[in-house]
């Protein structure tokens, strides 16, 4: 059965995608870190970081620079933390490989919160439009 991720990029499954590529798609988190949380997940279902192919790991991380840029643009912070869980032990929930780009403001430990809605689609929206930016260059 395809991952969570694959079904939201699908479309079987409703999420708040930020950016897609022919190689990966970033979405909102839907228990969010922060306002912003994003996930920026290969279209090809690997578990592992290191089970990616050379050519999708590159493209890989050109895509959560981009998407880190928008994210902090979009929500008006320069901080941010870069995850990546790698098996069970490490806290991997979904096992198709995901970095997660997690706006920062202070230094308070992250709780994970469900947004409504509205929010995410409001944060959608920014995100989108910062990445627009980023790649145009302004």
């Amino acid at each position: 059965m395809p991952s969570l991720f694959t079904q939201i990029m699908r479309r079987e499954l409703p999420g708040e995608i930020v950016y897609e590529t022919e190689r990966e798609t970033a979405f909102l988190d839907l228990y969010p870190a922060s306002e912003g949380h994003t996930l920026v997940v290969p279209r090809l279902e690997v578990a592992r970081f290191d089970e990616l192919p050379p050519d999708d790991l590159a493209s890989l991380m050109r895509t959560v620079q981009l998407v880190a840029k928008g994210v902090t643009r979009a929500m008006g912070t320069p901080h941010y933390t870069l995850r990546l869980n790698n098996g069970a032990p490490s806290g991997q929930i979904v096992f198709h490989v995901h970095f997660h780009v997690i706006p920062r403001w202070d230094g308070v430990p992250m709780d994970k919160r469900k947004l409504p809605p509205e929010k995410m689609r409001e944060i959608g929206e920014r995100i989108r439009a910062a990445i627009a930016d980023v790649q145009a260059g302004r």
